[in-house]
């Protein structure tokens, strides 16, 4: 399960005992991946191949795999259970980065039709704030 694929051209991981240590190290202390101390190796290549690991639900399929081991399945529960948390993570920020897209893109919008400049989303807000109020009275 671990080998990688027949005829893949991409670069095989050096050494997979590290890096599920890694990983554990990881899990078990719920410490960012930057955190991952050098014997690891690079925090960034664990990472990326964490996140490989978990949209292509190795780790489910690893933990389903387990045999009667309590401690190992407990251990390997925890792993899916920490990517779980992470691709949601993933989720909710690719949500809020299009939810400020369309915040922004509304604020430039608004802008041109004032026909003021978008430097400042405050200065803006204020604006239209004195110049309702103005009408107003």
């Amino acid at each position: 399960m671990l080998r990688g694929r027949e005829g893949d051209a991409g670069a095989r991981g050096r050494d997979n005992r590290l890096f599920i240590d890694a990983v554990l190290w990881i899990t078990s202390n719920r410490r960012l991946w930057r955190d991952l101390p050098l014997r690891f190796g690079k925090w960034n290549t664990a990472y990326m191949r964490f996140m490989r690991w978990n949209q292509s639900n190795l780790w489910r399929r690893l933990a389903d795999n387990i045999g009667d081991d309590p401690k190992l399945r407990a251990a390997f529960e925890n792993i899916v259970s920490y990517g779980d948390e992470w691709s949601l993570r993933i989720k909710q920020r690719a949500s809020r980065r299009t939810s400020r897209q369309a915040y922004d893109a509304a604020i430039k919008h608004a802008a041109e039709q004032a026909q003021m400049p978008v430097e400042d989303d405050s200065t803006l807000h204020w604006l239209r704030l004195v110049v309702k109020n103005e009408a107003l009275e």
